[in-house]
């Protein structure tokens, strides 16, 4: 299993890819919009999940007294491998079983149960997603529904509005284009290999993580994130020796008329360590996405069909 960088491309068309607690897309203080690691994860997740693959980090619900309520993470524990986690269970045990989990695998997991608590850096590694496309703009929907509101009447406009069906929102982002870099290391769990917890990340691991970089954010179906799809993804596989930066800050993105151009300005940071590299693979939704600058050697991939350009 080689060593390898990349970026993944999320597509927001009158969507809400990632949102914060007011509803609006996530921005940090200059008011760049981007996308955290947990909302691309979580789409890689739910496609696994899916799937049929065993994913502990994602929420479940069970009912207790009458009521629907979220899991704890003992009892997803409990549920995923079933079993019945107890304080003298050994940590081996424990071990074995969180790397039987795809997204622990793949991820890491903290796991911090009393008389466990257990830390594991995940052979992938995603950084947060900036969006490169500087004209978005959030756009915000008032919603009507078809029920009345039981709040209390009061008086003047506010006893008019309680007669009538309630009002929601809805806060999209009118274009977005996502960039995510992320590393994959697959020496990363030598130690719990030698002590027989697991036989490592393996290129079948890896070929799970692909699938689900490729067609996660696509195969959601919730209403804020229909619109949201995967265009693009770069996988650059070199050999242990190797060291990239961050990829997706020699990245430029434009959109003219009807067309997106992504310019992959990568000849300088590849340039000299052309016998390092074992593969580079690309894959977009080339009916919208044009490339330039494509790196020497790079075999293209239609994203959705998976098929060389």
């Amino acid at each position: 299993m080689n060593r390898v960088y990349g970026v993944i491309g999320i597509k927001s068309i009158m969507a809400n890819w990632n949102a914060d607690f007011s509803g609006y897309p996530k921005t940090i203080s200059d008011g760049s919009i981007f996308g955290s690691d947990k909302a691309l994860k979580y789409s890689i997740k739910k496609y696994w999940e899916d799937r049929g693959e065993k994913i502990l980090y994602i929420k479940s619900f069970k009912t207790d007294k009458g009521k629907i309520r979220p899991r704890s993470l003992e009892e997803r524990y409990n549920q995923v491998f079933d079993t019945t986690l107890t304080k003298k269970d050994e940590s081996t045990v424990i071990l074995k079983n969180l790397f039987s989990a795809l997204d622990v695998k793949s991820f890491g997991a903290t796991f911090a149960e009393e008389g466990n608590n257990i830390s594991l850096t995940g052979a992938v590694q995603i950084g947060q997603g900036f969006n490169v496309y500087e004209d978005s703009n959030a756009e915000e929907q008032q919603i009507l529904s078809p029920f009345r509101s039981d709040k209390k009447p009061k008086e003047g406009k506010e006893a008019e509005e309680a007669n009538q069906s309630t009002l929601g929102t809805k806060i999209v982002s009118d274009e977005a284009h996502y960039m995510y870099p992320f590393y994959i290391n697959p020496t990363s769990y030598r130690d719990y290999v030698d002590m027989k917890v697991t036989e490592g990340y393996t290129e079948e691991d890896y070929k799970k993580f692909k699938e689900g970089a490729l067609l996660g954010a696509t195969a959601l179906n919730t209403n804020a994130k229909a619109g949201c799809e995967n265009e693009f993804a770069l996988f650059v596989e070199t050999d242990e020796e190797t060291y990239l930066p961050n990829l997706t800050q020699f990245m430029k993105f434009e959109k003219r008329k009807d067309k997106e151009i992504l310019t992959l300005n990568l000849e300088e940071i590849l340039q000299g360590i052309e016998d390092d590299i074992k593969k580079i693979e690309i894959y977009y939704n080339d009916y919208k996405l044009k490339l330039n600058n494509i790196p020497k050697g790079a075999v293209l991939f239609n994203i959705f069909t998976r098929k060389e350009v």
